[in-house]
């Protein structure tokens, strides 16, 4: 959003129409579109964008990984739209993903060089990666963004960490097959993640005060 305002000619229009785009992710329904009809997903946590397009879609098997205890909260969600699913425990995520059609990891920053995920993601698509399970990366508006911005986020919230305690996942887009967007579902994974918005170098400047 600040990367398109700073870039535009009119600001205060362009900020009403960026703010309708993520209540009205278009990236929900087409991720939905695009299961199989009863396909079985394997998901880690609580994926956003992900997890209303398969509450949307209806016809489709959740497996569960768990990823910052967050995963009993989406079953329970899921149940409340009766769709089946099962939690995986972490011990089981081989099986899980040789039984699973796809796999699918929600990026939180993407850019074609590197993607930050919720933590596990990593871990999840390496395991997809070796049984040959294909690996979508969900990628909801706002989160294709130039590199450096994503090297600076990546900078500030793992690179410099010193505790094993992350929120995030550096995901390398090599593990990744397929990225669902707003526009469909592709396996072009490096044109897909092209930045939907401008660099502004200014943002990555900081004030000493």
């Amino acid at each position: 959003m600040c990367a398109r305002l700073l870039t535009a000619e009119d600001p205060t229009t362009l900020a009403w129409e960026i703010a309708d785009e993520i209540d009205d992710d278009p990236a929900t329904r087409s991720i939905a579109a695009v299961f199989d009809d009863d396909a079985t997903v394997l998901t880690i946590g609580w994926p956003s964008i992900a997890g209303s397009a398969i509450m949307r879609r209806g016809n489709v098997n959740v497996l569960c990984a768990d990823s910052r205890h967050e995963a009993s909260g989406f079953l329970q969600r899921l149940e409340r739209f009766d769709i089946p699913c099962e939690p995986i425990p972490a011990e089981s995520l081989a099986r899980a993903a040789h039984q699973a059609d796809v796999v699918i990891v929600e990026a939180t920053a993407a850019s074609t060089q590197r993607v930050i995920a919720p933590v596990g993601s990593h871990v999840l698509a390496a395991v997809a990666h070796s049984v040959g399970t294909p690996v979508w990366l969900a990628a909801g508006a706002g989160t294709r963004l130039p590199v450096e911005y994503v090297d600076a986020i990546g900078a500030h919230v793992i690179d410099g960490a010193s505790t094993w305690d992350l929120d995030v996942d550096d995901l390398p887009p090599a593990l990744v097959t397929h990225v669902a967007g707003a526009d469909g579902l592709s396996d072009d994974v490096t044109s897909s993640l092209r930045p939907d918005c401008p660099f502004a170098p200014e943002l990555l400047r900081f004030s000493p005060f």
